[in-house]
């Protein structure tokens, strides 16, 4: 898996529009947190079973990328780390081309627990929106 910083993944992802962005966070977190303009949401496992299912993760991707495993996947969650298991299982499913956003869309938490101040995609300014 390539790894981007959000701002890397901007740009790539404006380079490159055949490109699925993916957010892999609960539904919670992308309605309310908010999400990138035109992110889709797949996500890793949900509220409150809390219960990944690889299988299941997989085939809703398959379906999103109309079964072309060659199309590029650029996976957003939280704090970048879902995604890193995420892109292990897709890259495992036969993706070839499946990129993690470093510090996800909140970015890592700071001295008090609090993110979106060091980095992640809100941080560094990009578009989002919120319900």
């Amino acid at each position: 898996m390539k790894q981007l910083l959000p701002t890397q993944a901007q740009a790539y992802l404006q380079a490159h529009p055949e490109a699925l962005f993916l957010d892999v966070r609960m539904e919670l977190e992308y309605l309310y947190v908010g999400h990138p303009p035109g992110a889709i949401h797949v996500a890793w496992y949900e509220y409150p079973e809390m219960r990944i299912d690889p299988e299941r993760f997989v085939a809703q991707v398959r379906r999103e990328a109309d079964g072309d495993l060659n199309k590029p996947l650029v996976l957003l969650c939280r704090s970048g780390q879902r995604t890193v298991a995420a892109a292990q299982v897709l890259e495992a499913a036969g993706f070839t081309e499946v990129i993690n956003v470093l510090h996800g869309f909140e970015g890592d938490p700071d001295e008090n627990f609090h993110r979106g101040k060091l980095n992640g995609w809100r941080h560094d300014g990009l578009p989002w929106e919120q319900m």
